[in-house]
């Protein structure tokens, strides 16, 4: 049975200050949790994070990482950068990184392949837009997205990381796909994996929901056969209501 994986996104929220509040908030309200737990501060805190989540389930990931390793590139952060602060998990692909910074299918699965090949596990993010939605073409988006961003992953490098279903359009709306229409996306999403690899290798990945994931429709969601835990948005920013999710799982 897949371990249910609970991931809260900061986004460009919180300085040292309020990192440390959140962070022993979080500590005093989860000292046992049956799902694994990550949260991903802005890069300014992810040192004081390690140093908090000593001795602590709690894992530490980052919201993205660069293409390159080292060199002449202004405000990346590198993936052995990530490493050394103690990241065990790195987000790439959020669908504000392919809004805003205009990434694609292969610049994430670039990432992805990064983040594995440094010895830390990939949260790869995939989902449709609204128009595409209503278009009636998400089966298609996912399919695309999902084979682009695996490509040449090999089975076990897809085993070890985690797939996050967003769909765009509830992201930060306050929307809330319904746990149908979430379960079907998933199940989407599974299958693909297993045309690219195989049964028993889909069985083993983790799919998260992402999109306005809060403590009250969190039991319903994860509570569908395909749906594995969530990224998290605004609701990882309060500890209790953080909390209230990985309860539910």
């Amino acid at each position: 049975m897949r371990k249910k994986v609970i991931a809260g996104n900061w986004k460009m929220n919180n300085d040292i200050v309020q990192t440390t509040e959140l962070i022993n908030g979080l500590k005093s309200l989860i000292v046992s949790a049956n799902a694994e737990v990550i949260v991903c501060p802005p890069y300014t805190s992810l040192a004081t994070a390690q140093q908090l989540l000593v001795n602590s389930s709690i894992k530490l990931g980052a919201q993205d990482v660069s293409l390159y390793d080292n060199g002449a590139y202004t405000g990346e952060v590198s993936v052995s950068m990530l490493k050394s602060v103690g990241c065990s998990y790195v987000i790439v692909g959020h669908s504000e990184r392919r809004q805003y910074h205009h990434e694609t299918n292969e610049i994430i699965n670039q990432k992805a392949k990064k983040v594995l090949a440094g010895g830390m596990l990939p949260i790869i993010c995939v989902g449709e837009t609204l128009e595409e939605r209503e278009k009636n073409i998400t089966d298609q988006v996912l399919t695309t997205q999902v084979k682009g961003v695996l490509a040449g992953l090999s089975a076990v490098d897809v085993e070890r990381s985690i797939v996050a279903y967003e769909p765009v359009w509830a992201i930060g709306t306050g929307k809330t796909a319904t746990k149908e229409q979430a379960e079907e996306a998933h199940k989407v999403i599974r299958n693909v994996i297993t045309q690219l690899y195989s049964t028993a290798v889909s069985e083993k990945v983790v799919i998260q929901y992402g999109g306005s994931v809060k403590g009250d429709n969190a039991k319903e969601l994860l509570s569908q056969p395909n749906i594995d835990g969530a990224l998290v948005g605004g609701a990882c920013l309060k500890a209790d209501s953080f909390a209230s999710i990985i309860t539910a799982a």
